[in-house]
């Protein structure tokens, strides 16, 4: 049984500052999320499950202010393949990697301040973005694309103009996932990842993109569910004092980042936590160990959940495990956040102006970002005027990303060649024919149309692999667009790399293969 503590204590409105639930709703935000606001809870998450249109979530968002006029509301909108606000029909902002891809510092400033612009006239006042991770293990399952790239320099520098972007429309950035995820090929949604580096290595690598970002403002940084052994053996980063408070806290003349912002705990449901800790324990360890807010994000919080929290973080000051000076400065940070994003987004939105860039600067970006490697001696591409036979191989998208959100080129080729015909492939597909007869199946049901084979990190698996080559070998001179992480181009084949899966990546895939606009082969 819940207990219920009077609203006005302090110490319980200081429990619920650092709670960052989740809720379900579209419309109209449930009776007890207006009314935990007003008990003192600072902020809410929302996910795609909350999103119909731009105009739909404004009107939710502004139903929270009215609840609380600073209320912090936070998204999980990275661009590229992982998008809420457009959640059911692709990004119209490429990811990360392509931004990375393009290496154009001002260009990637540009999309994070237009996209900032659009997050902001949805009432949104806190980015879970960007992704700071080095993605040093090609095998990465969650980084990937996410990534602007594997040089820690690069990483760093587009990290710094993302922040900026972001920060001038009134948007508040969270650098993520502290100290790097990048160097793991587990899922932490899925299980704990172990990252077994030493500091020298961690100070040279992962915490460069970190660092820049500090020095450049940014508001928040993610703490990401990792053990990292060189600085804790037993508890992962968002529960350990050594990470969070040893490390991104201390003091520079300690060793530390001296980061004086907002540390906010990655879903704190993930199994990398939850799996071990339980979610009540795990807030009270995070909180302890250096977090300041607490993102409960995977899956929709309800009333009893919060009073759940709430009287866990109570209990555990009231018992001396986590002491009331921690919960109190936690709190006082998100409401530092809070005022700062309800100050500058009156100051912005009074004088913000939409991105006139022709076609938009996410498309400019993605066509920027695209990358082709012609078949033979071949000294263009020879553009398409037949409707294609797409084939997409998929291994599913990770959980970051989500399935719900479309991706590929059939739908953007088909409003270059309208009899365009498309189809799916799975590893179950692949299992339950073989290479030679998925091979057959496909080329029988393309016919003498051209092909265009899409794949999506193709290097983590084999079969997609092994149904690449045998069709490449099959109809030399194929489309192979790769929208993951690009690896070696298939010999025989016109291979595209986008970089990402954002409907604008597939846009700008599409141009390529029928020829407009003109793209030089790298």
């Amino acid at each position: 049984m819940t207990t219920v503590v009077p609203a006005s204590d302090t110490l319980t409105r200081d429990a619920l500052a650092v709670l960052q639930p989740t809720f379900t709703g579209t419309t109209t935000a449930p009776d007890w999320l207006l009314r935990q606001l007003d008990n003192g809870m600072t902020g809410v998450g929302l996910f795609g499950r909350n999103v119909v249109s731009a105009e739909q979530l404004a009107g939710l968002t502004a139903q929270l202010r009215s609840a609380r006029p600073d209320v912090i509301v936070a998204v999980d909108e990275e661009g590229g393949d992982v998008t809420r606000l457009e959640v059911h029909g692709g990004s119209s902002f490429p990811g990360n990697h392509a931004l990375g891809s393009a290496d154009d510092t001002d260009l990637t400033r540009r999309v994070a301040a237009e996209l900032g612009r659009r997050l902001a006239e949805c009432g949104v006042t806190l980015n879970w973005a960007p992704c700071a991770d080095i993605n040093s293990d090609p095998d990465n399952p969650v980084v990937g694309v996410r990534s602007f790239g594997d040089d820690p320099q690069l990483v760093a520098r587009h990290t710094v103009a993302y922040v900026e972007g972001l920060q001038s429309a009134a948007v508040a950035a969270c650098v993520k996932h502290f100290p790097g995820h990048g160097n793991t090929n587990v899922d932490s949604h899925h299980a704990l990842p172990r990252i077994d580096i030493d500091l020298e290595t961690l100070h040279a690598r992962e915490l460069v993109p970190f660092k820049a970002a500090i020095a450049a403002g940014a508001r928040s940084v993610m703490s990401a569910h990792i053990l990292l052994p060189a600085l804790d053996t037993e508890r992962p980063g968002t529960l350990s004092s050594a990470v969070l408070t040893g490390l991104l806290r201390a003091p520079e003349s300690e060793g530390g980042l001296g980061y004086d912002g907002l540390i906010i705990s990655d879903a704190i449901e993930m199994k990398a936590v939850a799996d071990a800790y339980g979610l009540d324990r795990g807030c009270v360890l995070a909180v302890a160990a250096g977090a300041d807010a607490l993102c409960i994000g995977g899956t929709p919080s309800d009333e009893a959940e919060v009073l759940r929290l709430r009287d866990a973080l109570v209990s555990a000051v009231r018992s001396g495990e986590l002491p009331e000076e921690r919960l109190h400065d936690a709190a006082e940070r998100v409401r530092a956040l809070a005022r700062w994003t309800a100050t500058e987004r009156g100051r912005v939105l009074a004088g913000a102006a939409a991105d006139t860039t022709p076609d938009g600067i996410g498309l400019v970006a993605a066509r920027r970002a695209a990358r082709v490697t012609l078949a033979g001696g071949a000294r263009t591409v020879e553009p398409l005027t037949r409707a294609p036979y797409v084939v997409s191989f998929s291994a599913g998208a990770n959980m970051a990303a989500g399935d719900q959100t479309p991706w590929g080129v059939a739908a953007e080729l088909g409003r270059f060649l309208p009899e365009t015909a498309a189809v799916g492939h799975t590893a179950a597909d692949a299992e339950r024919l073989g290479t030679d007869g998925l091979t057959a199946a496909v080329l029988a049901a393309a016919g003498d149309r051209p092909l265009v084979i899409v794949v999506r990190d193709v290097h983590r698996h084999p079969w997609m692999t092994a149904a690449l080559g045998a069709l490449v070998t099959a109809r030399p001179g194929a489309f192979v667009v790769e929208m993951g992480v690009p690896h070696a181009a298939p010999v025989g084949a016109v291979h595209i790399a986008t970089h990402g899966a954002s409907r604008v990546c597939g846009r700008a895939a599409a141009e390529i293969i029928t020829g407009a606009p003109e793209v030089a082969a790298r």
